[in-house]
Order: structure tokens, then sequence, then C-alpha cells
């Protein structure tokens, strides 16, 4: 029986904090060896949850001292790249949170360090495709046992956002960035062309917002999105999607849990944050990762260029934002390395 691994968090705010609860209180096989952030307060935080860890500020120490197996990343999309390029020079295995970087040049630099080593080493965490409803719909849609797919609608909802730190651009590279990877998953395509409409604007978003959106996708085959994308909406958090079929519908995403009637009204929960709205996908994805690397396989899940083709997409639905009409995607060949 393979060792239990040490896995090295870099990033100790909201989604690492997070990170370093779940590895050690719901995987089995890993635990947390070291937390990375420069900030010592977060870091001291984080170590609460993960007994015995070292703390390092930079991901070259915690190499450098031996105290890693594998690193998960979990900072700011900005500071990918320069975590990547050393955890890959050493040989490690990752998880690393959307996106892989922010632009598909940077993409493009990691994934060409990344083919000088024998095997893919990046899983990348787009954690829907680990959640139970989106694998029952993709089985639904290779099996085609409500005939072929036509077209996906799809919503991503927020109840609000945090202030100015969240900007135009972001509904794209933030919100978007996972549509641009799940739902082309669901439908076995990439992505042709990105368009983004503009509804009435939501008196309550902030001031320096436009939105909602609707973003508009044709995929390769010829299945069209539509997303609405909408990040003042108020009520919770909400992320829903409907297949159209030749012969059926499918939705999922719905609302689940206690249902109550009471004083003449019905209700059910809605989730607030993401958090609890993909908890299950997010421990699926870390045990399957965890499971691969002890097995030798190193990932279980998406890729670099998985990453990069995302990266592609971005870029497209950041020029959309601006500019009328359908914006091209153009997608490389995949490298045989990725097959």
């Amino acid at each position: 029986m393979p060792k239990d691994l040490r896995v090295g968090v870099v990033g100790a705010g909201m989604m690492g904090a997070d990170h370093v609860k779940r590895i050690t209180e719901r995987i089995k096989g890993a635990y947390v060896s070291a937390i990375i952030e420069p900030d010592a307060g977060r870091a001291a935080a984080a170590a609460e949850n993960a007994p015995g860890s070292q703390a390092f500020t930079r991901v070259e120490d915690a190499i450098e001292a031996g105290a890693v197996d594998a690193v998960l990343i979990a900072t700011p999309g900005q500071f990918h790249e320069p975590v990547l390029m050393p955890a890959l020079e050493a040989k490690l295995p990752i998880l690393c949170e959307k996106p892989l970087t922010p632009d598909s040049e940077s993409s493009q630099r990691v994934l060409e360090a990344e083919q000088q080593l024998d095997r893919p080493h990046i899983q990348l965490g787009f954690m829907r495709r680990f959640d139970a409803e989106y694998q029952q719909l993709r089985e639904l849609v290779t099996a085609e046992d409500a005939g072929e797919l036509i077209m996906i609608r799809a919503a991503h909802r927020n109840p609000s956002i945090p202030g100015a730190a969240y900007t135009q651009k972001m509904l794209i590279t933030d919100s978007v960035v996972h549509e641009f990877d799940v739902l082309p998953w669901l439908a076995g395509s990439p992505v042709k062309t990105v368009e983004v409409k503009y509804p009435r604007r939501n008196p309550v978003s902030p001031e320096h917002m436009r939105e909602p959106i609707l973003v508009i996708m044709e995929l390769e085959n010829g299945v069209l999105v539509d997303l609405e994308m909408n990040v003042s909406v108020q009520f919770g958090y909400q992320v829903s999607t409907e297949a159209v079929f030749a012969e059926g519908i499918a939705r999922i995403g719905q609302p689940s849990g206690l249902e109550l009637w009471h004083d003449a009204r019905y209700s059910r929960a809605e989730h607030t944050s993401f958090v609890t709205r993909f908890a299950s996908a997010y421990d699926e994805q870390v045990q399957r990762w965890v499971n691969a690397v002890r097995s030798g396989q190193l990932i279980d899940g998406p890729n670099a260029w998985d990453g990069y083709l995302v990266a592609l997409a971005c870029e497209a639905g950041v020029t959309a934002l601006e500019q009328a009409g359908p914006v091209e995607v153009t997608s490389p060949e995949r490298p045989a390395f990725y097959a």
C-alpha cells in the first residue's frame, strides 16, 4: 500500500483554507504537510486545520526542504504560473484551481514546460465535472438515450459580488470560465464562437458593473449554448443546466432538500455560495486526484490542455464583452501528449 501523500497547499485564502480542511477531515490517503502562503496570519489560520504542517512563504522553499510529494494550487490565477513552473521542474503532481493561467500565452508556456516531462502532471480544478448531476447528464448525452443533444440552456447566478474587486472582465474570466469547461465537456465538442448580449441592466448591480449578460456559444459540433451570467441576483447561489435533446429535456441544478408548506406559501432553501453547492464535487475531485497520484497515474480529470482551451475561450469572451457579434475561438489540434 502506498504511503499517505504529503500535499503542499499553495495559498491559504478562502479556497486554500477550504482545501486544507477538506484534506484533513475528509480525504483518505493524504495529509497537508505544508502550507505555502506569504501572509503569516492566513497561514497560521489554515495551519489550525493541518496539525504538524510546515509553513513556507514560497513553493521553492517547500520543494527544497523535501516537505511535499504533490502540490495543490489555490492562489488567484495571476499567481499560478510562478508556482506551476518550479513544481513542474521538480516533477511534482499538481492539482491547480481554475484557471490554468489568466491568458493563453502564459498557458502555452506552462504546456511547453509540462511536455518536457514523461506525461501530464497537472490536473485542473474544474470541479463541476465531478458533480454527480453533471456526470449523469454527461452519460445521457453520450448514450443518446433521449436522442442527439440539440442545445443547452444554462444559468450561473451569484447573490452578490465582493465590491470593486470584481470587475466587468471577471464576468468571463472568474465566472463563465466554469461553463467554458463543463458545457463543452457535456456536449463533447470545443467552443467555436462566443457572443455576449446585454439585457436591461440590473438596478441593484454595483455602479461599475453592467450585468447580467447573456453568453451565446456555438460549439464545433453545432450545439448552441445560451448562458445567463448574473452576479447580483440577491436570492442565493444557483447553477442550473437544461439540455434539449431530439427526444426529450433534461435538467440539473434544481434546489433540493426540505420542502416547506407554511402560511399559504411553499419554499425550498437555495444555496448561498459555491462552497455548499459543489461541496461533494470538490471532495470527489480531490479524492480522485490523490488516488491517481498514489497509484502512479498522476491525474484523473481535466488536464492542462483543457485549461488552455478554456483560456482561449475566455479571451474570446472578454473581446465579446465589447464587440458586437460572435467572436471566433481558434482551438489548435490537441497534442498527442494530452490524448
